[in-house]
């Protein structure tokens, strides 16, 4: 007799974890919210002025990439932006239709190449997994520029000068951890030179509730039992929300050569107060940080495409915080 398989967690209609190890991203919620989360085929001709498409750049690994292309004029070298996804590093993949909406636009507006990284997924692959898969992105991408690695659309079109980290919740929390990590290795990455750093709506937190935590409203794109239970399963074991990777709040950086940030927040996140903790202790060492604040929205508001079509505010605010991203990467 073959025995029956017991759920031991489930996140909010988004995982499903068994008692053998097995873990079912089945979208369970309400089913009209289910579109989001479907894949998006890569295409390689130009739709609303983007290409898209997929490629593995590490067989060990198996660590995969996908590609954004704008349509621009022939001559003109752009941008790189480093994108990883968010999911409290347990769901979520780069192919997801929620990221495709925006970063389609933020390529578009930014003119810039967007190469998105398939980031392991904990529990199966806890941090620092999606840490190190990141910064093996860049280093893939250091490859490149040194024509030891080809891609058609960067190796042609990327400037290796201006490449941006760029990340949605617990992505912004990744982009941290690689900026800190590239700029020990600064000189070993050349020619690539990372421009800049964009963390929107990091999941920054710490074991005891913020006031945030307690006094915004939850969301769909965050509750308080997805902030926790995401960070139980994604944290090194033993780990508590108190982790750097989680905390790194009043962490001493002033001895670090960083990037320039854009820190995007929204006024309504659950996290903002450990976000705006983060914020003005990289003011206190000297970092060159911009802030971006949405109003009248909540954590990772972007992504919902329903919010979006449906309410003006959601609408705004997106498109604000597109245009935002846009001119700091023409800035830098």
């Amino acid at each position: 007799m073959v025995a029956q398989r017991k759920i031991i967690d489930q996140v909010s209609g988004w995982l499903t974890v068994y008692d053998d190890g097995f873990v079912d991203r089945t979208w369970t919620g309400p089913p009209q919210f289910k579109f989001m989360s479907d894949p998006v085929p890569p295409h390689r001709h130009f739709i609303d002025g983007v290409a898209t498409h997929d490629l593995l750049i590490d067989d060990e690994s198996d660590l995969r990439v996908r590609v954004y292309l704008p349509e621009v004029p022939e001559p003109e070298k752009l941008p790189v932006l480093v994108h990883y996804h968010g999911g409290g590093f347990c769901i979520s993949q780069a192919d997801w239709y929620m990221y495709y909406n925006i970063y389609t636009r933020i390529a578009r507006e930014s003119r810039a190449i967007v190469v998105s990284t398939y980031l392991r997924l904990a529990p199966e692959h806890r941090l620092p997994a999606a840490i190190e898969d990141g910064y093996a992105t860049v280093l893939w991408l250091k490859d490149v520029a040194n024509d030891k690695a080809y891609e058609p659309w960067l190796s042609t079109k990327g400037d290796f000068n201006r490449v941006f980290l760029i990340g949605d919740s617990s992505g912004g929390n990744i982009v941290h951890q690689v900026a800190k990590k590239a700029a020990g290795e600064n000189e070993s990455l050349r020619p690539l030179r990372i421009a800049g750093a964009i963390p929107i709506h990091p999941g920054f937190a710490r074991a005891m509730r913020s006031r945030s935590e307690i006094e915004k409203p939850q969301s769909p794109m965050l509750t308080l039992d997805m902030l926790d239970k995401f960070l139980k399963m994604g944290l090194p074991l033993g780990s508590t929300k108190d982790h750097p990777i989680t905390c790194p709040m009043g962490e001493a950086v002033d001895g670090l050569d960083l990037p320039p940030y854009l820190l995007c927040l929204a006024e309504d996140d659950l996290v903002i107060d450990t976000e705006m903790e983060f914020y003005d202790g990289m003011k206190k060492d000297g970092k060159k940080i911009e802030l971006f604040v949405n109003n009248g929205v909540g954590h990772s508001f972007y992504l919902n495409k329903i919010a979006i079509d449906f309410d003006q505010n959601t609408s705004d605010q997106t498109r604000k915080m597109i245009q935002a991203i846009a001119q700091f990467v023409k800035n830098h």
